[in-house]
């Protein structure tokens, strides 16, 4: 029968080794869920209006590839082309959008039905808009 620290894969402390402190305290948090609130939340799944209204078009021209499944196009097959340009199988696309609002390659937002992500959404854009802006009134001034 195997030891407590052989069954949790742990060597016991060597001769004149302390214990980490600090390492017993931080699980003692993460085991009482101290750094749930920490975390950022994943965004939300695009709102099925958006979802709905992505264009599913039929390719002209072989050579492209599917960035998801790596499975390169051929003339002829569908693919959904997201607000951002970029193309994907039906069946690529329509899980990951059904999880999260992003297009998988450049990360580009869309629309959800989640009013909190909107407002928390809005409020980065315009935190961006005041940085830009105070960054254009420090070259105004200093140029």
């Amino acid at each position: 029968m195997a030891d407590y620290f052989e069954e949790m894969g742990w060597q016991p402390l060597a001769e004149g080794q302390a214990p980490n402190h600090y390492l017993h305290f931080a699980r003692l948090l993460r085991d009482f869920n101290i750094f749930d609130g920490l975390s950022e939340k994943l965004p939300p799944p695009v709102s099925k209006k958006v979802l709905e209204s992505i264009p599913t078009i039929t390719l002209e021209q072989d050579g492209k590839q599917c960035t998801i499944c790596l499975k390169e196009y051929c003339k002829g097959d569908t693919a959904k082309q997201l607000p951002c340009k970029h193309l994907f199988h039906n069946t690529c696309i329509l899980p990951w959008l059904t999880k999260t609002n992003s297009c998988p390659l450049c990360r580009q937002e869309m629309e959800t039905d989640d009013e909190d992500y909107e407002a928390f959404r809005k409020e980065k854009m315009r935190a961006k808009q005041r940085e830009s802006d105070i960054e254009n009134l420090h070259n105004s001034m200093f140029s």
